[in-house]
């Protein structure tokens, strides 16, 4: 006797980022998964699917914005909810990573936070995960099953060849970003400038710049990074290309966190325009003026429908998502 098996693709969404699951949905022409979501009295998670997934095709979207802890705690518990209803595979799309910076040891005595992650979203369920971005591509490493590394690059070069055109200098806020720099510079056949600063490991979220490395006088520079958080970094490294001469500064990133100051630090800032994307939810109480957003919504589901139907995902980006 043979058995026609048709595949099932359910995709369901966390708490964090409804608005980005919807969009995604939609790319599909399917509505997301029922799930019962909430809290109990004493702040626990509780999730519920409302519909059948056994032999499915499992996709959760949670990204982990504020508050990162219980966005995780929820992505894991529904992760272990889908396992335990027999979907035949379950995959963790993370369009930004949680702990992803921690992902060494730079002090004796640290824990590798970003290893920890991927053990986690192992023991509950996931037998993939996606992400775009990460903060370190070695990240990919940590896995012992499959991860998509997906990228929002083609978004921002894109939106920066509308915007400036090719007479440009793209930045490097730091040594560590000269490859990523490299390849915004490529696409747009533009110069390349390196920001060289002075980071003290024992105190986060504070840098020291001292130079820069590049031909900038009377140039536009775009400043590039994976996240603004504080936007430390970003703000400093404008103040020092203008000082030395930059004619206007742009930044482009990729995760928008901005914690703390840094919304203010960015409206105080020389930097004309910020250019991110939608990975993490921007609330009304952070966007301003400079501020411009762009979609994901379209790679994410590209890359999921990929996945579902067993094709290639560096393909979808020309083998530039490593």
């Amino acid at each position: 006797m043979e058995f026609l098996v048709r595949k099932q693709l359910v995709l369901y969404s966390g708490s964090s980022h409804p608005s980005l699951a919807e969009e995604v949905a939609k790319h599909f022409g399917e509505p997301l998964g029922d799930i019962d979501i909430h809290r109990f009295a004493n702040g626990e998670v509780y999730a519920r699917l409302l519909d059948s997934v056994r032999g499915s095709d499992a996709f959760v979207v949670q990204t982990h914005a504020e508050p990162v802890n219980e966005h995780l705690v929820e992505m894991l518990v529904i992760l272990d909810a889908l396992k335990r209803a027999s979907s035949a595979r379950v995959t963790a799309v993370l369009p930004f990573f949680p702990y992803s910076r921690q992902d060494k040891k730079s002090l004796a005595r640290e824990p590798i936070s970003a290893k920890l992650m991927a053990d986690l979203l192992h023991t509950a369920g996931a037998d993939r995960v996606m992400s775009v971005d990460l903060h370190a591509g070695q990240i990919q490493g940590f896995f012992d099953f499959p991860f998509d590394h997906l990228t929002a690059q083609p978004l921002l070069v894109d939106h920066l060849r509308g915007e400036l055109g090719p007479d440009i200098v793209i930045v490097s806020p730091d040594a560590g970003r000269v490859g990523v720099a490299d390849k915004y510079a490529n696409k747009l056949g533009a110069k390349l400038a390196i920001l060289h600063k002075r980071r003290d490991a024992r105190v986060h979220n504070q840098v020291e710049m001292l130079d820069v490395v590049g031909e900038i006088e009377g140039r536009r520079c775009v400043l590039v990074d994976d996240m603004i958080d504080t936007a430390g970094t970003i703000t400093s490294g404008a103040e020092a290309l203008m000082r030395h001469g930059a004619s206007e500064v742009y930044a482009a990133a990729v995760h928008p966190v901005l914690s703390g100051p840094a919304v203010q630090r960015l409206k105080d800032s020389p930097i004309r325009q910020v250019v991110v994307t939608n990975t993490i939810p921007i609330p009304p109480e952070k966007s301003f003026d400079k501020l411009v957003v762009l979609s994901v919504g379209q790679i994410i589901a590209d890359a999921i429908r990929a996945v579902f139907e067993d094709e290639s995902v560096s393909g979808i980006f020309g083998g530039d998502n490593a």
